[in-house]
Formats: C-alpha cells, structure tokens, sequence
C-alpha cells in the first residue's frame, strides 16, 4: 500500500494505472464503520483508495477540530490488513495553501437539520469532498448512511456539477447494543458511553409505530422524544421526521420514504443517528 501527501503524487499514481477505483474519504481515527466502507469499495472496483484528511473548514468555532481524534500510523496498518491500494493524506497547508478562496455551496438541501444547528459545516463538507473528487478522480465514492444529510448533499453536489462518479451509501454499522460506530465515541466516558444508545432506542420505537401504522410525523417525533427523556444524560439538540429526498421536515403524514434522525448531547459530545422509514 503506498501513502501520498501530495496532489502531484495521486495524478501521476491516476496516469499509469488502470480499472475502476472505488474511493473512501475518511477523517481517519478508523473504525469498523470505515472497515466496512473499504469492504464495500473492494467489492465492487479494482482498486480501492482512501483519504485521511480531518478538514478544518467543516469545523464551526466552537467546535472539536482541534481535539479531533487523530492516530494516522494505526489508521495505515487497518487499511494495509485491509488491502486499500493507495491512502491520500494530505497537510491542511496543502489542500487549502495561501490565498485559497473558492468555495462549494449546495443550497437548499443543506439548510435544515445538521446545517441549522452547525452554520458553514456543509459548506466545507461539498468543497473538501469536490476538491477530493477532482483529485482522486474515483468511478465510485462510499459513504456511511449514519450521516445521512452529508450523503444527500453530496449527491446533489455530483448531480448538479455533472461529476463522473457514483456516490454508495452504506447502511451504519452499529454496535452491539445498537450505539451507532463514531469516531467521537471515543470522547464518551463509561457511564455516557452506557447511555449513548438511547438514540437508537428512540429511533426503534418510532420505527415500531410506523410499522404499527402511525403515519403522523408528530407522533413519530413524539415518540423518539419520549424514549430520550428517559435518559438523564441525553440533552436533545433535534428529534426530526422528514422527507428523504429534500429533508424538509414534515407536518403531515407522506407515503414517501421518511428520514428519521437525531442529534444528542450526551455529556459534551454530540451524537447523531437516523432511520429511513417506508424504503423499498
């Protein structure tokens, strides 16, 4: 497996070879999550490539950039056993050099939910993954469902700038007791870690009343918001049900897919999980 810092290097690497390359941009600190992404490149490409890149632009003020988990040698051995051909690990310096002033926006898709709680986030998430993109040049790019408005954003982004390449969604690969695989666990002590999975409880009971039949996205909301006040330790930023498509959220019943999602503060860390309901 060969390590790039550099873009000169990835388009010479580009130039002398051949076959399709399924692409998966990471923040590093590699979990299964990210293991399974790779799984799922190699599945169905010749050559695999993986970025590790923790881009400060998607970063609000207040935000954990700075403590961002980092382990760049452990996050190389996983993708060596795990037969990535080639990681791109640019410096910050790099991607966005002196002067840099260019910008990706995607509008409409990216206002609710994670976009009006974290102001600029989707901006910095279109232009780093464009830039990547471009770079890289995949046939295809694989990203968690776990976060689903990321996924949608970038699938307009493809569309609308008429990219080459096919973004793949992978459903979130979860713990045992349903905690959705995040690089931020990390940061939750034993007793949140303990409580973290009250998100996907929520998220479960108003799955059940769906497949009960409910159909009002209020009491779908009502629902998640009743198992998370159970959790001491769970502080609600956003319960929504919305529809898959746009994301806008819903005030009356739909027979179109619907996004169930979710941020949580447990402790400090804020958690984000979701759902699709009524999908194939």
């Amino acid at each position: 497996m060969q390590v790039y810092t550099t873009i000169a290097e990835v388009r010479q690497v580009q130039q002398a070879h051949r076959g399709t390359l399924g692409f998966v941009p990471t923040m590093g600190f590699l979990h299964e999550g990210h293991l399974t992404l790779v799984r799922a490149a190699k599945s169905e490409n010749e050559r695999v490539a993986v970025s590790i890149f923790v881009n400060p632009t998607q970063f609000g003020p207040q935000e954990d950039f700075a403590r961002y988990p980092r382990a760049l040698e452990r996050d190389l051995n996983l993708l060596r056993e795990s037969g990535v051909d080639w990681v791109f690990a640019p410096s910050v310096e790099h991607m966005y050099p002196d002067g840099f002033q260019t910008y990706v926006t995607v509008e409409r898709i990216s206002e609710g939910l994670e976009g009006a709680r974290r102001p600029g986030h989707f901006r910095g998430v279109a232009t780093v993954v464009a830039k990547l993109f471009n770079i890289v040049q995949p046939d295809r790019a694989y990203f968690g469902q776990k976060d689903a408005q990321q996924v949608a954003v970038i699938r307009r982004m493809v569309h609308d700038l008429a990219l080459p390449l096919m973004v793949i969604a992978v459903p979130t690969v979860r713990e045992p007791d349903g905690l959705a695989m995040s690089s931020r666990n990390t940061y939750l002590s034993p007793e949140q870690r303990a409580a973290a999975p009250v998100l996907y409880r929520a998220l479960s009971a108003a799955r059940a009343r769906y497949e009960g039949g409910e159909r009002s996205p209020e009491k779908l909301r009502e629902a998640m918001r009743t198992v998370l006040t159970t959790e001491p330790l769970a502080v609600v930023d956003y319960v929504s049900a919305a529809d898959n498509e746009s994301l806008v959220e819903l005030d009356a019943p739909s027979t179109r897919p619907i996004l169930l999602s979710m941020a949580v503060f447990v402790g400090k860390t804020r958690l984000i999980d979701n759902l699709v309901l009524g999908q194939g």
